[in-house]
């Protein structure tokens, strides 16, 4: 055999099925944004009209450069991701001289308090990263600069990036920001464990659950539930008191609140939850009997099943912690967090789909996007800062770090391209995506601040077994529809 000639075929199919890959990815952000997966986009083709924002601040038209030199704060949250987002700052400091860039760091639960601090004091970052789900309330508060009149003046063409992620941050004609990435869930879990107890990769990728029994999902954790006599839990002689690992344990410290992205919504999802019923919507449905049932069920696991981590060791050390430290098999995460197990895990990590529920599988799918305050007294650096970001070049950068999926095509083949190269499957996270009717939104309303606040703690306390899902959901559900009350 030619191997010269083999190894040129391999290749090449390698970047066909990575090509596919993303023109597929392509097609189905497309079709999600666009209203064309009807039971998955909570956008209805008549939508109520929403509520008028204030109209933004329109930015003037400045020199072509600068005539000072001038210093951006560039705020973000994500640890991970800084350092890649410091190398495409020094490569744009590079070509703009002038320009320097500090980046600022909060840690995500602090990281909106501050903002909104911030933007409150009149003293903000000139540039930050932004989330749908705090998308309506800055723009009501005008703090967003409307990036549109710039677009124009520029020629920046969006269509460079997926699908229509650029349509998550436009309402009204007004534009919010630039995508920069986007993300789903799957199932993160330690080799080793898995191989002790003789589960193979076809069986954790062929899991289904119920909110009634949990399904293949609920025996899998039973298995890998393991006590120190080297016992599982579905032995007559398992001692639950002195357990060595869990099955599984949950991402950060705080349950998932509102939203459980990570924790419990894909579970939800898939037994018909849906929080809202289209975008910017002003009612939401966390009394739902697909909702309570999926709590209930979770509440059993945790509280007297037995097969995942007692939620206070994950409220005080962070699920994700207790995974690394081997103390849990399985944890599902987002896709941003894929080079934090791989990087930072003593042992190797596998990534399997989420288990198929009632209605499928399902993964909450976001982007996040950088938006520019409206008060920042450098609205072209900030501007040029902003479209760097979003370029092939700072992509491309962002894709070779491999530390989330970026927001264009060329940049997400750069991560794959990554990970097969370690000889990792990353494929759980972008099958997701590929699913039909297999990933849903982020619900993007105002009061984003005061529905984390409400439910919280209701999450919290149901997770502990201290409050009975069927009282207290709808409960909370009355007092967060309040918050829309005319």
């Amino acid at each position: 055999m030619n191997t010269r000639f083999h190894a040129r075929r391999v290749r090449h199919r390698q970047t066909h099925r990575r090509y596919s890959l993303v023109w597929a990815l392509l097609l189905l952000f497309s079709a999600l944004l666009g209203g064309c997966v009807a039971t998955d986009l909570p956008v209805p083709l008549r939508a109520p009209t929403p509520t008028a924002l204030p109209p933004p601040r329109q930015p003037p038209t400045p020199s072509p450069t600068p005539p000072v030199a001038v210093t951006l704060r560039y705020a973000l949250w994500d640890a991970a991701q800084e350092p890649a987002y410091a190398a495409c700052a020094a490569q744009f400091m590079a070509r703009y001289p002038h320009i320097t860039i500090v980046i600022e760091r909060t840690a995500w639960p602090a990281y909106w308090d501050k903002l909104f601090a911030d933007l409150a004091s009149g003293d903000a970052p000139d540039v930050f990263v932004n989330h749908t789900t705090r998308l309506p309330d800055l723009a009501a508060a005008g703090h967003l600069l409307d990036l549109q009149p710039l677009v124009e003046r520029d020629n920046v063409d969006d269509t460079i990036y997926i699908g229509r992620l650029p349509r998550l941050w436009v309402r009204s004609g007004v534009r919010y920001g630039l995508p920069k990435d986007w993300d789903t869930v799957a199932l993160v879990y330690n080799k080793q464990l898995t191989a002790q107890a003789g589960v193979s990769e076809a069986e954790l990728n062929q899991l289904d659950w119920n909110p009634v029994d949990g399904g293949s999902f609920q025996q899998m954790l039973a298995r890998l539930t393991i006590d120190s006599a080297g016992n599982n839990a579905l032995s007559p002689t398992f001692d639950a008191q002195n357990v060595r690992h869990y099955g599984l344990t949950m991402a950060e410290t705080d349950g998932g609140g509102a939203y459980g992205q990570q924790q419990w919504s894909w579970l939800a999802a898939s037994n018909g939850f849906r929080f809202t019923d289209y975008l910017y919507a002003t009612r939401y449905h966390y009394d739902a009997p697909e909702l309570i049932a999926t709590m209930q069920w979770y509440q059993r696991l945790i509280n007297e099943l037995g097969y995942h981590s007692p939620f206070d060791q994950v409220a005080e050390q962070n699920g994700r912690q207790l995974f690394l430290d081997g103390q849990a098999a399985m944890i599902a995460d987002g896709s941003w967090t894929i080079s934090q197990y791989v990087n930072d895990a003593p042992f190797e990590v596998g990534f399997a789909r989420l288990p198929v529920g009632p209605l499928g599988r399902k993964s909450m799918f976001n982007g996040l996007a950088d938006s520019i305050w409206s008060g920042t007294p450098h609205v072209e650096a900030a501007w040029q800062w902003v479209r760097y970001l979003g370029s092939v070049e700072c992509q491309l950068t962002v894709g070779k770090a491999a530390v989330t999926f970026p927001a264009l095509l060329s940049g997400v083949n750069q991560m794959i391209a990554h990970y097969t190269a370690r000889g990792i499957d990353i494929s759980a996270f972008t099958e997701q995506a590929l699913t039909p009717e297999g990933i849903f939104l982020f619900p993007v309303t105002e009061h984003a601040a005061e529905i984390g606040a409400i439910m919280q703690p209701v999450i919290v306390a149901i997770l502990r077994g201290e409050a009975d899902p069927a009282t207290a959901l709808p409960a909370a559900n009355a007092r967060v529809n309040a918050l829309f009350a005319p």
